[in-house]
């Protein structure tokens, strides 16, 4: 088989294997072009808490009480000709309906945010919880295993029970003492042997003087 008709069979048959290329796995895709713009969900969340948290203060109520005063007082008092939005303040009710249908999806999405979080910590208490529970066990077991250690090693009162009683034992002893020295010293006279008797003292002279 000749070189050029071995590289004719290996050569891709088709328009669609020339016309294609081959996708490669070991890189990643690269980005397809959307129609809707894009966002980062968690600076649009952080964003949504912001406003939430500032609707639900004081300071949001007294800044719009006092708008809605001013508008009010300037379509009632003003000139005619510089008016812009005259009674019944038709102008004043849609910014308001503008304003609450904004508020209410995101006060939802900063309370899906806060009940995530919520979630995600109550899990983590859990979990906190089953490892302190197993310490807790592992701990009782623990301390059985060294109170019946413990059972069979001498404790401090036992060890000072037994000192007192060596001590009454000895005192015992020391106390019957001389009496068993005073009868081992009778005994052992008996058992002496015979020897040159000892003259009481005085009977030496007597016998000199009468020899004078």
């Amino acid at each position: 088989m000749t070189p050029d008709r071995e590289s004719r069979e290996r050569a891709p048959v088709g328009a669609t294997a020339s016309s294609r290329p081959r996708a490669r796995l070991d890189q990643p895709r690269p980005p397809r072009r959307r129609l809707l713009p894009e966002y980062d969900p968690e600076a649009f969340g952080r964003l949504s808490e912001r406003i939430a948290r500032f609707l639900g203060t004081g300071r949001f109520i007294v800044w719009m009480t006092i708008v809605i005063i001013l508008w009010v007082v300037w379509n009632v008092a003003a000139p005619e000709h510089l008016r812009f939005d005259q009674y019944p303040f038709i102008f004043l009710t849609l910014m308001l309906s503008l304003q609450a249908s904004y508020a209410a999806p995101l006060i939802l999405l900063a309370q899906n945010r806060q009940d995530d979080r919520d979630r995600v910590n109550l899990e983590q208490d859990r979990k906190q919880n089953e490892r302190s529970i197993a310490d807790t066990e592992y701990l009782t077991r623990e301390i059985a295993a060294l109170r019946m250690g413990l059972g069979e090693v001498a404790t401090r009162d036992w060890i000072r029970s037994e000192l007192q009683d060596l001590v009454k034992e000895l005192e015992g002893r020391h106390d019957g003492r001389p009496d068993g020295h005073a009868e081992g010293r009778a005994n052992g006279h008996r058992d002496l042997p015979p020897g040159p008797r000892r003259l009481p003292p005085g009977s030496g002279r007597g016998r000199d003087a009468e020899d004078r």
